[in-house]
């Protein structure tokens, strides 16, 4: 398995500690919340951000978030659309199921991402390897990066296996 992948599996389980014990995770800066990457000036993915991470992407400009995984899942926040409404976040919620990432999920997710262009728009899962996986899709089916330089950014999160690994082929 890839270094990071493990890393991230590792940063998973550190995030369940951070939600249900009273250990205070670390969220001065975007750079704090749980596997965060830059991918453009208007683009930013992470896994899951605690509340009060949320308050820090909302006062670093972002004004959309679109969260790629079910709310059954370990670390999220089962009243995140409430937390965003709050704060004057839009919010897009697309469930996908890890064991079966579907079209119909990425072309939702990339009808939103085009309705955002030009806007700042973070993206989040769980652990951030739904949502890089989703991006490198984006970046190179819609942004016509190259995806060669997108795959580098996808690996800094993970190396995509099994149904992943089709997904982004």
């Amino acid at each position: 398995m890839a270094l990071n992948t493990v890393k991230t599996a590792l940063g998973f389980l550190k995030s369940l500690l951070g939600k249900y014990t009273p250990l205070e995770i670390k969220s001065e800066s975007l750079q704090d919340i749980y596997n965060y990457l830059e991918i453009g000036e208007f683009i930013s993915t992470s896994g899951q951000p605690t509340e009060k991470q949320f308050i820090t992407i909302r006062d670093a400009g972002f004004e959309n978030v679109i969260n790629l995984a079910p709310l059954n899942t370990e670390n999220s926040l089962k009243n995140e659309s409430e937390i965003l409404a709050n704060l004057g976040i839009n919010y897009i919620h697309i469930p996908v199921d890890f064991s079966n990432p579907t079209e119909e999920n990425y072309n939702d997710f990339e009808g939103h991402m085009k309705a955002f262009t030009g806007k700042n728009v973070w993206v989040h899962c769980a652990a951030n390897m739904r949502v890089s996986a989703f991006i490198y899709r984006y970046r190179c089916n819609v942004l016509g990066e190259q995806c060669q330089s997108a795959k580098k950014e996808l690996s800094k999160i993970w190396v995509p296996f099994g149904v992943w690994k089709e997904f982004t082929d």
